[in-house]
Protein backbone atom coordinates (compact mmCIF):
# COMPACT_ATOMS: atom_id res chain seq x y z
CA UNK A 1 0.00 0.00 0.00
CA UNK A 2 1.42 3.40 -0.92
CA UNK A 3 1.53 6.15 1.65
CA UNK A 4 2.55 9.37 1.39
CA UNK A 5 3.50 11.53 4.43
CA UNK A 6 5.08 15.12 4.81
CA UNK A 7 8.56 15.11 6.65
CA UNK A 8 9.76 18.48 8.85
CA UNK A 9 12.44 19.56 6.96
CA UNK A 10 14.19 18.55 10.41
CA UNK A 11 13.44 15.14 9.71
CA UNK A 12 13.98 15.01 6.35
CA UNK A 13 17.48 15.97 7.08
CA UNK A 14 18.17 13.22 9.75
CA UNK A 15 16.88 11.00 7.89
CA UNK A 16 19.01 11.74 4.88
CA UNK A 17 21.70 11.91 6.91
CA UNK A 18 20.49 8.48 8.35
CA UNK A 19 20.88 6.69 4.87
CA UNK A 20 24.08 8.21 3.97
CA UNK A 21 26.00 7.30 6.90
CA UNK A 22 24.62 3.48 7.02
CA UNK A 23 23.90 2.69 3.09
CA UNK A 24 20.32 2.04 3.90
CA UNK A 25 17.31 3.21 2.17
CA UNK A 26 15.09 5.95 3.03
CA UNK A 27 12.49 3.00 2.55
CA UNK A 28 13.81 0.67 4.80
CA UNK A 29 14.64 3.31 7.67
CA UNK A 30 10.48 4.60 6.85
CA UNK A 31 9.52 0.85 8.05
CA UNK A 32 11.44 -0.35 10.79
CA UNK A 33 10.33 3.96 12.38
CA UNK A 34 6.66 2.98 11.81
CA UNK A 35 6.89 -0.58 12.80
CA UNK A 36 8.76 -0.01 15.91
CA UNK A 37 6.15 2.83 16.69
CA UNK A 38 3.57 0.98 16.22
CA UNK A 39 4.54 -1.64 18.43
CA UNK A 40 5.41 1.47 20.52
CA UNK A 41 1.84 2.67 20.51
CA UNK A 42 0.39 -0.95 20.81
CA UNK A 43 1.56 -1.16 24.04
CA UNK A 44 1.38 1.90 25.24
CA UNK A 45 -2.89 2.15 24.50
CA UNK A 46 -2.96 -2.00 25.95
CA UNK A 47 -1.09 0.01 29.71
CA UNK A 48 -3.28 2.65 29.40
CA UNK A 49 -6.24 -0.03 28.96
CA UNK A 50 -5.10 -1.92 32.04
CA UNK A 51 -4.38 1.44 34.23
CA UNK A 52 -7.97 1.85 33.24
CA UNK A 53 -9.21 -0.54 35.00
CA UNK A 54 -6.73 -0.88 38.33
CA UNK A 55 -8.21 2.72 38.82
CA UNK A 56 -11.67 1.63 38.68
CA UNK A 57 -11.64 -1.41 40.65
CA UNK A 58 -12.38 -3.92 37.30
CA UNK A 59 -8.61 -5.51 37.48
CA UNK A 60 -7.95 -7.83 39.76
CA UNK A 61 -4.81 -7.45 41.81
CA UNK A 62 -2.22 -9.86 43.76
CA UNK A 63 0.27 -9.25 46.70
CA UNK A 64 3.30 -11.52 45.10
CA UNK A 65 3.05 -13.66 47.78
CA UNK A 66 -0.33 -14.31 46.40
CA UNK A 67 0.85 -15.08 43.12
CA UNK A 68 3.37 -17.15 43.82
CA UNK A 69 0.80 -19.28 45.63
CA UNK A 70 -1.58 -18.79 42.91
CA UNK A 71 1.25 -19.88 40.69
CA UNK A 72 2.18 -23.06 42.89
CA UNK A 73 6.13 -20.94 42.63
CA UNK A 74 7.09 -22.22 45.84
CA UNK A 75 5.68 -25.95 45.61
Amino acid sequence: MATSIRLTPEDEKRLESLVSRTGGTKDFYLREIIERGLEDLEDYFVAADVLNRLRSGSEKTYTASEARKKLALDD
